[in-house]
């Protein structure tokens, strides 16, 4: 039986028709490296070669009887490829402008969840820099079925190295569980739920021990930073169902280049050049806080986790970015430091304890729960827990073919939620750093003004370390 693990079920349990709980992603492409001419129908013919024998592709939710266990996967019988992808076809000019107001409606939109939980558009007539026609593919995937290391696995299915190679996500085939009746899934519900209380105490010895570990690493000053300890900002409230994308490219070496001058990481440049691009932003509308704001980090654990369920393996650091300061080489050294703290906080909390904790989400009363907490709009009344969520994703280094279209561009887009409705996503592919960032529509007035301002972050950095050679960028 494949059930759901308590963190990828919650993902479903989180999600209202305004908290939409799948992850998204842009891909552009160039089809002129395609072995023959493009097609559509050929296209999708294509797609459904690769994922018509994965799993992950081809199951869909069965719910437990009465809600007393997370749902199990089952196979979607009547797969049909045509419900999955789409195609559609960007209005003139088909420019920039066209393609992310087409990808912020296709964000707003709930996956059914009837069927396998993703969906595909292919966009025609995006018109490139050069002129030549490009082809995107806007995916969603729901977050139960994927994580940013999982989602990334998980396209591979679809990408190769050369353009006629095979995909770089085959091999071994996975054999499906078996399919358990009513009476099975009741029984193992009820051992489940006989279990739990001795689950509880198994884990409250080393929840308290991260506690008080935690507590002394605040009095030495080298705990990560706090949740609920964020300023208040425009996009700290009740979200809706509309959401604003806009894209932006940094150039890997550039971030390399301002790391290795200053002996940091590529996630600290990322994250203070996040910072700094927010400061500008809030500060050129008289909303820039005299508290720095506070981002989660999602972290992958699917090295150290000692759980085999489960598609999301990850965890989270919070971490300060550095917005109340106006010198961006001040802010990478301050985040540097805050960042190396926080690691060592975070290693010192057990891997799995996020998964473990989750499992005693109780599917009815975690519904009722996040529902109750939008209609009150409780977002607005409490303590800000975070301002909201950046993500850093490693791609492929090397150049990859999209059904053998040569892969120009790939931006992730990350879920946002009541109390934080802004996530930012940063992708690395072939020398780029995509970025995409998402935003409920009404919370962040001009995400693109916002995107636009990372490459130019990147450059004062690289102008404050030394290592410039070009002309900056310019907003």
């Amino acid at each position: 039986m494949d059930r759901l693990s308590g963190l990828d079920a919650s993902f479903l349990y989180l999600e209202t028709p305004a908290q939409l709980m799948h992850v998204c992603g842009l891909i552009v492409l160039d089809p002129a490296t395609m072995p023959g001419p493009y097609s559509f129908r050929a296209f999708r013919d294509g797609i459904e070669e690769r994922v018509r024998d994965v799993p992950d592709f081809t199951r869909k939710l069965r719910r437990v009887p009465l809600g007393l266990d997370h749902p199990i996967w089952v196979r979607d019988t009547d797969f049909d490829i045509e419900r999955h992808v789409h195609r559609m076809s960007l209005p003139t000019p088909g420019g920039y402008a066209e393609l992310v107001e087409l990808a912020s409606h296709l964000a707003g939109l709930p996956l059914d969840r009837s069927r396998p939980l993703w969906e595909m558009w292919v966009i025609e007539g995006y018109a490139g820099e050069d002129g030549r026609d490009r082809i995107a593919v806007f995916s969603k995937m729901h977050h139960a079925t994927v994580d940013g290391v999982s989602g990334a696995n998980l396209v591979s299915h679809l990408c190769s190295l050369e353009p006629e190679g095979d995909p770089i996500g085959g091999g071994e085939e996975k054999r499906w569980p078996h399919e358990p009746g009513r009476l099975e899934l009741l029984g193992r519900a009820a051992v489940s739920s006989g279990l739990r209380p001795f689950q509880t105490v198994n884990l409250l010895a080393p929840t308290v021990r991260s506690v008080v570990g935690t507590i002394g690493r605040a009095r030495e000053g080298t705990a990560m930073a706090a949740p609920l300890t964020a300023p208040r900002t425009p996009f700290n409230g009740t979200i809706t169902s509309h959401r604003a994308v806009a894209l932006a490219d940094m150039d890997l070496g550039d971030v390399k280049a301002v790391k290795a001058a200053t002996g940091t990481t590529v996630n600290d440049v990322v994250l203070a050049v996040a910072g700094g691009a927010l400061r500008g932003y809030l500060e050129d509308r008289d909303e820039l806080p005299s508290s720095s704001l506070l981002a989660t980090v999602p972290v992958s654990v699917r090295e150290e986790s000692r759980r085999s369920d489960g598609a999301n393996k990850v965890s989270a650091l919070f971490a300060r970015l550095g917005t109340d300061v106006e010198d961006p080489l001040e802010r990478l050294e301050e985040l540097a430091t805050a960042n190396r703290h926080a690691k060592e906080h975070h290693q010192a909390i057990s891997a799995d304890a996020l998964q473990d904790w989750a499992e005693f989400a109780a599917p009815r009363t975690f519904g009722l729960a996040v529902r109750a907490y939008a209609s009150l709009r409780l977002a607005e009344r409490h303590p800000v827990v975070h301002n909201l969520v950046i993500s850093n994703v490693p791609g492929p280094p090397v150049p990859l073919y999209f059904l053998g279209a040569r892969i120009e561009g790939l931006y992730p887009l990350g879920p946002v939620f009541h109390g934080a409705g802004l996530n930012i996503t940063v992708m690395s592919h072939h020398g780029r750093v995509g970025v995409g960032v998402i935003a409920c529509r009404e919370a962040v007035d001009d995400v693109d003004d916002l995107a636009r301002r990372f490459p130019v972050e990147l450059d004062r950095l690289r102008e404050a370390v030394g290592t410039t050679d070009r002309e900056p960028a310019e907003v």
